[in-house]
């Protein structure tokens, strides 16, 4: 039977490696699919993963319908095996209910990667429909690791080099620093504390020191 998979970690946890992996072994197979994304790094139409792999994909918008997107393919006599939906985060609720019809009426397997809380330590709306309604939840293997050395759990935006906790949900950005919006992947500690890597260079504080250290965040 055809299942909902739901495969979530932090940034830099591997998801769209495993959404590309997964798509390639599948097609192995002879298996077809459908690959989605919505605000993928390397922009538009585009599945890309951090290792410099990419593939033409389907973007995602707040008008796609997804069961419309099966049909228009099928009634077309196009295969369709299983969908990819990378970026899942930035799905609709309404969207991963239509992904649901997809895998019980029409019997196609769909593998969903994304986060699960923004810079807020907050659930997208997209993840949690899919934590509320997927068959299977799977938390990747490959750990991120915080600059401590700790293992990542919270998402941190920055602004300028400034960590911040307040603004739209939704702002693309990247993970190396090089534009006005970043994002950084810390340990619960440090995220609480705004203990960006950059903040810890400055204070010129070993990680030991800073992860023994407590002190409330600023603002």
């Amino acid at each position: 039977m055809a299942s909902l998979v739901f495969f979530s970690g932090t940034m830099d946890s591997g998801k769209s490696t495993l959404a590309l992996q997964m798509d390639h072994n599948h097609a192995q197979r002879g298996r077809r699919g459908l690959i989605f994304t919505r605000n993928d790094r390397a922009g538009s139409e585009v599945l890309s993963s951090r290792l410099g792999l990419a593939v033409p994909a389907i973007e995602v918008t707040d008008a796609t319908d997804f069961w419309r997107e099966l049909v228009l393919r099928r009634t077309r006599g196009e295969r369709v095996d299983h969908m990819i939906c990378d970026e899942a985060q930035f799905l609709t609720p309404e969207q991963v209910d239509q992904l649901v019809r997809v895998v019980d009426e029409a019997e196609v397997d769909v593998f969903a990667f994304g986060i699960t809380t923004d810079f807020r330590t907050r659930l997208f709306p997209g993840s949690a429909r899919l934590i509320e309604v997927a068959d299977r939840i799977e938390r990747l293997q490959v750990e991120a690791l915080c600059w401590c050395g700790r293992r990542a759990t919270h998402n941190a935006r920055t602004v300028g080099g400034l960590m911040v906790v307040e603004g739209d949900q939704v702002v693309v950005g990247d993970t190396g620093g090089r534009s006005e919006v970043a994002y950084e992947v810390l340990c619960r500690r440090h995220h609480v504390q705004r203990m960006t890597a950059a903040r810890a260079h400055a204070a010129a504080l070993s990680p030991m020191t800073l992860a023994e250290s407590w002190e409330e965040p600023a603002g």
